[in-house]
């Protein structure tokens, strides 16, 4: 029972351990190099380790058999099939909470402490068991290759994973009792992990701020949409915007023009649902730093440049196509104001607020327009919760500016 326990204690320890933290913190004891040789052939220690943990597991159902036959139940029960039943019941019981959940609760509390306090021991187990856990596993592979299974070689192989990495993140991050005292390196890294799972979407610039000038515009009208806006780069579309067919950058109005329409660059069209690492990789590929997003029905859904990206791994970038929609600032205890465009995340995290999250909505707008189904009017005040918005800008099309004061 003690052996069931300790296999399986170290088992779900040596899965559970922070493998980046051990690499950081690793000395040059007898312990560590111990731990390296489990770290670089894992499948061999799990093997070895449910070898160990199915052996000592046989030899006590048999010792457990004879143990309540002989000593508890002896002249009680004759029926053979009773008493076998009865003893099944008893030593399932027993090692289900000696053997197997009590030992694994234990071992995952401090999985790297554990790992290095029974290091020797575990090593010796395991070049005793060593011969038999690999016979088995290349039994295994053996049939594998017979289906047709195909191992990927190339995730054994690596150091450490994106969960390892996450892993350890995390844990730095939990460690940390003010949460505003994070390291600027730890956090570019979390950002820097949870950037493949973030869409086009998630950071485009909306339809609605999108400057942008018809093709049959005059020169006079294009450089005063540069001249008023102060950028770089005017997005040109034929008849709506839904039609773009490239954009002018502003250089071209230093040269001598005939026909500014035949300085249009194309401008690569992406879908809304393109995972934004990819999008990176196509733009750096091609050179590009701009990309209309369209949705599901082929209109319109906004603008996305390399800067929109980047900021989504290292925060905030100032550049010439940032405005004040981005308004987030404490006027007074409880009190704020905030831009519609402002995402609920990022609300949350810097002012501790508990604003509700949804897939549905992504801004402070979104989430008023999503509760009240309708656009406020002006000095409208809306009750969401503890939370109370009052609309301070507002036009037919979006909510622009309000004032929110929470209520404890």
């Amino acid at each position: 029972m003690a052996f069931s326990a300790f296999f399986s204690g170290m088992e779900i320890a040596f899965v559970s351990s922070n493998k980046l933290r051990f690499e950081m913190e690793k000395d040059n004891g007898i312990q560590a190099r111990i731990l390296s040789i489990f770290y670089r052939n894992p499948n061999n220690f799990i093997s070895t380790m449910l070898v160990g943990n199915n052996i000592a597991l046989v030899v006590y159902g048999i010792w457990m058999a004879q143990l309540i036959e002989e000593y508890i139940l002896i002249g009680i029960i004759n029926n053979q099939v009773a008493l076998v039943t009865i003893e099944t019941l008893i030593s399932t019981a027993i090692i289900l909470v000696t053997g197997e959940f009590l030992p694994k609760t234990l071992f995952k509390i401090s999985p790297n402490s554990t790992l290095r306090a029974f290091a020797i021991p575990t090593f010796i187990c395991y070049l005793i068991l060593y011969p038999i856990s690999r016979f088995a596993s290349s039994l295994s592979t053996c049939i594998l290759y017979l289906t047709g299974t195909k191992i990927n070689k190339e995730t054994q192989d690596k150091a450490f994973t994106k969960v390892d990495l996450d892993y350890f993140i995390q844990s730095s991050i939990e460690k940390v009792q003010d949460q505003n005292a994070i390291d600027t390196e730890i956090e570019i890294f979390r950002n820097a992990l949870d950037f493949s799972s973030i869409k086009v979407r998630d950071c485009m610039v909306p339809r609605t701020e999108i400057i942008a000038v018809d093709v049959n515009a005059t020169l006079d009208e294009l450089k005063a949409e540069f001249i008023e806006h102060g950028i770089s780069k005017v997005i040109v579309y034929q008849e709506d915007i839904d039609n773009v067919i490239g954009y002018i950058h502003s250089s071209e109005m230093f040269k001598s023009l005939t026909d500014w329409r035949q300085h249009i660059r194309t401008i690569p069209i992406i879908p809304e649902t393109m995972s934004a690492h990819k999008l990176m990789q196509q733009l750096m590929q091609q050179k590009r730093s701009l990309a209309i997003v369209v949705d599901e029905f082929g209109g319109t859904s906004g603008l996305v440049s390399m800067e929109d990206l980047v900021e989504q791994i290292f925060g905030d970038i100032e550049d010439e196509h940032d405005t004040n929609s981005s308004i987030a600032k404490n006027i007074g205890e409880n009190e704020y104001i905030f831009s519609g465009r402002v995402e609920i995340e990022k609300a949350n995290e810097e002012f501790g607020l508990k604003l509700p999250e949804s897939d549905e909505y992504q801004t402070i707008g979104g989430l008023i327009l999503h509760e009240y189904q309708s656009f406020p009017k002006m000095h409208e005040t809306i009750t969401i919760g503890n939370f109370q918005f009052k609309i301070i800008k507002v036009t037919a099309t979006k909510i622009e500016l309000v004032k929110l004061k929470v209520n404890k």
